[in-house]
């Protein structure tokens, strides 16, 4: 099967203190939110039978973990160069629904989020860059 490279990379970073329903919570929500570029779709799946199913992304995710600080960088970086983010706070753990999740989101400054995860796409190096200090996550 032939090797296909990306000119971009998507990456999800967690950090490294939560529970697991917790990391598997914030990464299914940040992928929504680069899941929400249809440009990063690819075609719908199907099987012998005919069944069809959703697309899924169209190249491969990266999930990383940090340390506060090192989230706290990386999110700095991603921001200053204006790469497409989604966030997600430890106040969001305690909402149930979107509206209340991006309210939280509002009422805090950007150097002051509470951050447990971010999720970027972007060009791979820029990117690549942007993650310096964190680790594949276990």
């Amino acid at each position: 099967m032939e090797e296909i490279r990306f000119d971009t990379k998507i990456a999800v970073v967690l950090r490294d203190d939560l529970l697991p329903w917790q990391e598997l919570n914030v990464t299914a929500f940040l992928m929504s939110g680069i899941a929400a570029n249809p440009e990063l779709l690819g075609e719908p799946y199907e099987d012998a039978d005919g069944q069809r199913y959703l697309p899924l992304l169209r190249q491969p995710v990266v999930v990383l973990s940090a340390d506060t600080a090192t989230l706290a960088r990386v999110h700095a970086k991603v921001v200053t160069r204006g790469m497409p983010l989604a966030v997600y706070t430890h106040d969001m753990f305690s909402t149930g629904h979107d509206a209340a999740n991006r309210a939280t989101v509002a009422a805090v400054p950007t150097a002051e989020l509470d951050l447990v995860g971010i999720a970027v796409h972007g060009p791979k190096n820029p990117v690549d860059k942007a993650l310096k200090g964190t680790r594949l996550h276990d």
